[in-house]
């Protein structure tokens, strides 16, 4: 079982910035994902931003250049620096752990971080 903690949402006026943390704990494999989604009232759950174990990211075209996804892989730690927030950015962000061997994933979810853009 893998456990995940968030941290870091809140209300930021347009414009600002905010950096959400999630903490990994538990049998995590050497060779995972991380991630952050969000979901909006009234719509689907969207990734915003995956990382792999060793360092390589995708992000949605939305965040593309604003926000930023990076690893501390000994704290089992994942953050997600965002800038440049929009309102369109309000959003449960929910981070995401993959752990991958072959032929099996095993997927794993936080309890997700209200992030409200607005001013």
């Amino acid at each position: 079982q893998v456990q995940l903690v968030e941290s870091g949402g809140g209300l930021v006026q347009p414009g600002g910035s905010l950096r959400l943390s999630c903490a990994a704990s538990g049998s995590i494999f050497s060779i995972n994902a991380m991630g952050w989604y969000r979901q909006a009232p009234g719509k689907e759950r969207e990734l915003v931003a995956g990382i792999t174990s060793a360092g390589i990211t995708t992000y949605a075209g939305s965040v593309k250049g604003r926000f930023t996804i990076s690893r501390d892989n000994a704290k089992n730690t994942a953050y997600l620096q965002m800038n440049s927030l929009k309102p369109e950015d309000t959003a449960v962000y929910y981070c995401n752990l993959v752990n991958l061997r072959v032929g099996v994933s095993y997927d794993y979810w936080g309890q997700g971080t209200q992030v409200t853009v607005s001013s």
